[in-house]
């Protein structure tokens, strides 16, 4: 088979698939998107959704379109798979579907526990280093792979292995924000050990060749919104224990490996079996915009694997209201019964809600339908509000909605920040 014809990928910006195609590999956004364009998927005659333990927003609204799916499309074949998934709840959430067990090939991995004195004071990175330092001292070969929750414990980590033994490998980070070509050094090796720091991005979202020590922290940053101050918060907790697996797995995959877990195993059994699905520790206004816009359905009645509280609902419905995007539907005789405001159709945009709202009111739509053209400016565009904003080009939309480029600073058209 040859990319790009008969088996191609499909992600933002880059689609290298044709007519012919037989396998097409994409992200959850993608599918999200091509399931609002074709609720019934008739391109497809089989699904397979991967590393579905993760159950971000775009995964658990997929699951619950597909659920609706299996009822008006009997034909359509849909595999879920995961390595630590609960299989149980899954397969009755989907008319007891079979649950089949694949054994991966994997090595021997030792577990030792060695837990740091004082985790919330920052003494988990005294403790890796100490563990990096014995693996290295013990000349034990192999290259290792340390999980720590920010980008922040990485770079002082990193400060602490310069002035040990540990300075004569490759120390390489790895954390979301990080350029990719310095990402993409991770697999390449050049001929010295290594020492890959990584955020928990190393955990499921890709698999680093050749580690055969993995030092665990048992802590990442895990994003949580607070509705009493109305933020999204990132405070570093302890994993799950599907997330400790996971870790474990990065090494055994070329020889026998070990796992160092900086914490007891007594405090690894008491945790929670599985992560927190994103859609209870996210704020929902969000959530029921995109399902209001796109036409999902109710977000009481539709179908997610683990549907979210009654408090959260109203709380995301109040939010909205109070930005002008819901109000009141006089057609209903049910108080809770909402429905889109034109600033809500515009507030759909792929950005979060103050960030949508500080966009729109920057930029002053005049027309009360959802259409691209703005004001005229006579200064460039300025979003305030926003961490970090970049204006990807300057355009005006003709009434075809046909995209021309315009003179400088006269309309604007924002396409991600």
């Amino acid at each position: 088979m040859q990319y790009g014809r008969e088996v191609g990928a499909k992600i933002r910006f880059t689609d290298q698939t044709q007519a012919d195609t037989v396998i097409k590999v994409m992200t959850d956004g993608i599918l999200l998107n091509e399931l609002q364009d074709d609720p019934l998927l008739r391109a497809y005659e089989a699904i397979v959704i991967d590393e579905a333990h993760e159950r971000s927003l775009n995964i658990d609204f997929i699951l619950g379109c597909l659920r609706q799916l299996t009822e008006r499309r009997k034909d359509l074949k849909i595999i879920i798979t995961s390595a630590t998934i609960d299989t149980a709840s899954f397969a009755k959430a989907f008319g007891d579907a079979p649950i089949i067990e694949v054994s991966g090939r994997m090595y021997p991995v030792e577990t030792l526990y060695r837990p740091a004195a004082n985790q919330d004071e920052g003494d988990y990175i005294e403790a890796a280093a100490e563990v990096v330092s014995e693996i290295i001292g013990h000349n034990q070969e192999g290259d290792i792979l340390v999980f720590l929750p920010g980008e922040r414990d990485i770079h002082e980590l990193r400060r602490q292995l310069e002035d040990s033994p540990a300075r004569q490998c490759d120390l390489l980070p790895l954390f979301g924000r990080l350029a990719n070509a310095d990402q993409q050094r991770i697999f390449h090796p050049g001929g010295r050990r290594r020492i890959i720091l990584s955020t928990n991005i190393a955990e499921t979202s890709l698999t680093v060749p050749g580690i055969r020590y993995v030092v665990d922290t048992g802590l990442a940053r895990v994003s949580r919104y607070s509705p009493h101050s109305r933020t999204q918060r990132l405070p570093i907790e302890p994993i799950a224990q599907s997330s400790a697996d996971q870790r474990k797995g990065r090494c055994g995959r070329v020889s026998q490996g070990v796992c160092y877990r900086l914490y007891d195993e007594q405090e690894f059994l008491a945790r929670p079996r599985y992560t927190t699905p994103e859609i209870h520790r996210s704020n929902l206004a969000s959530v029921i915009l995109r399902m209001m816009a796109f036409k999902l359905g109710d977000i009481r009645t539709f179908p997610f694997i683990d549907p979210p509280t009654e408090s959260a609902i109203v709380g995301g419905f109040r939010l909205l209201a109070e930005l002008g995007a819901v109000c009141a539907n006089d057609e209903s005789h049910n108080i809770d019964d909402y429905r889109l405001t034109s600033l809500g159709r515009r507030l759909a945009l792929p950005f979060r809600n103050g960030d949508r709202l500080a966009i729109i009111r920057g930029v002053g739509f005049d027309r009360e339908e959802t259409g691209l053209r703005a004001r005229q400016f006579d200064h460039p565009l300025r979003v305030a509000g926003i961490g970090r904003s970049i204006v990807i080009g300057v355009f005006a939309a003709a009434e075809d909605d046909e995209v021309h480029q315009a003179p400088p600073f006269r309309a604007a058209c924002l396409t991600h920040l």
